[in-house]
């Protein structure tokens, strides 16, 4: 191969965009380029969990060592709690009605310490800082120029948009594509919708909650969701498990799509919060009244998109699928979808001139995978707050509830690059 393939801009340094940099350094002949708007690569938000499939992807990429040292717990295998349901609306003690179990239970971690891994395994002189993407233009050579906010400019073969739920790159495909004669409908896509959610965060040291508790919490050890009606609680220790990471959500599902004119994310008083489940369960109290200074997010997500990819641009993460948290899903699905595109991009067939051939491998393998997830992570929400259609029949929820989780075993990472591997070699054969 020719030292340079081809090359690749990744707009955005979230988890999504630096797995991709680090899967597509194993192709030393693909020249990566990740541009971050922000001055250094960084997270908001505390938690973030995954599953076995997405632990694969990290074995398989070689840093399941690196994530095993950060993770609340390194994962062996075992059996383990996905989450533990409690009905948890009412002053009296409350009671568990499902318990989730799964191998390698629910992997937890602090998002910067996950941030900070992968940044760790980035080739050299990846990064770029201070480089908001306003535009992008095709020319007719079929490369890419890149336009920055601080009067830079760049170039590239593909331009992957890895810029989070208010995606730039996302705004200008669905907008070109209107442009070209595309249905008009696709605007509606292009912004993000209010899901009628606000959702409180917060930290809590581990031995603050067993002094305020009196004995150990239930959280320090599984993962937990406390159910009710409009409103559930989850919570889960990350950081080697000397920190509790807490999200209390509360939801009004009549407004959904409509506008939410506050900031998405803002400090907000501790008594707001305590005072949105004051008849709950005691220990769901006790949990609350240990966050001394919350957060509140305005929990927003896409609609589903018919395409991920267009004339050279693609799409990945939030930027194509931004979801609700309930399925613990997002970071997954964003690793997932770096993991496949990387491996059509690293396949020895692909080169400049069958670049979309492999743009449109991992669009059929990734589109109904995701879309399925970013649907069925609002459905399950509705559950958890007892607005599904068995309301708060629990005997009936609870097997409900786990059938939402069906997708965590119906393929495999390694089966899904296989699937998208075989669909471009297909394609090939027919150019």
């Amino acid at each position: 191969m020719s030292p340079s393939r081809f090359s690749v801009a990744i707009c955005g340094g979230g988890i999504g965009g630096l797995t991709l940099a680090v899967a597509l350094s194993k192709y030393p002949e693909i020249e990566v380029n990740v541009y971050e708007a922000a001055g250094q690569f960084k997270e908001i938000g505390a938690g973030v969990m995954i599953w076995a499939r997405t632990w694969e992807i990290l074995t398989l990429l070689g840093m399941a060592g690196d994530f095993s040292r950060i993770a609340h717990a390194p994962p062996d295998g075992s059996l383990g709690i996905g989450f533990d349901y409690r009905k948890s609306d009412q002053p009296s003690e409350g009671s568990r009605f499902y318990l989730f179990e799964v191998p390698y239970g629910c992997i937890r971690f602090h998002r910067a310490h996950f941030l900070d891994a992968l940044v760790g395994h980035l080739p050299a002189g990846a990064a770029h800082f201070g480089k908001r993407l306003i535009s992008y233009a095709r020319r007719r050579d079929r490369r890419t120029a890149l336009a920055f906010a601080d009067g830079s400019s760049a170039t590239c073969d593909l331009l992957v948009g890895c810029d989070g739920i208010k995606s730039t790159v996302r705004k200008q495909m669905l907008e070109d594509s209107v442009r070209a004669g595309g249905d008009r409908t696709l605007l509606e896509l292009v912004d993000p919708v209010w899901s009628g959610t606000v959702a409180y965060r917060g930290l809590i040291p581990v031995e603050k909650l067993r002094s305020a508790h009196g004995t150990e919490h239930r959280t320090i050890q599984s993962p937990m969701m406390y159910c009710g009606k409009g409103k559930h609680v989850v919570s889960y220790s990350i950081s080697a498990g000397s920190i509790v990471n807490v999200v209390a959500l509360a939801s009004k599902p009549e407004l959904y799509g409509t506008p939410w004119t506050g900031a998405w994310v803002e400090d907000c008083p501790a008594s707001e919060m305590q005072e949105c489940y004051s008849q709950w369960e005691p220990e769901v109290g006790e949990l609350l009244k240990c966050i001394e200074k919350p957060t509140r997010w305005a929990i927003h997500e896409m609609k589903p998109l018919p395409f991920y990819a267009r004339d050279g641009v693609v799409l990945l993460g939030d930027a194509a699928h931004a979801m609700t948290p309930n399925q613990g899903a997002g970071a997954g699905q964003a690793i997932e979808d770096a993991f496949i595109l990387a491996s059509v991009l690293g396949h020895p067939s692909t080169d400049r001139q069958t670049l979309e051939a492999a743009l449109q491998a991992y669009e059929r393998v990734r589109l109904p995978i995701a879309n399925h997830a970013l649907r069925g992570s609002r459905e399950s929400g509705d559950m958890y707050e007892f607005n599904g259609p068995v309301r708060d029949d629990l005997a009936v929820l609870g097997p409900r509830i786990g059938r939402q989780w069906d997708w965590l075993w119906e393929s495999t990472a390694q089966g899904e690059r296989d699937r998208a591997i075989g669909m471009l070699r297909s394609t090939k054969a027919k150019l």
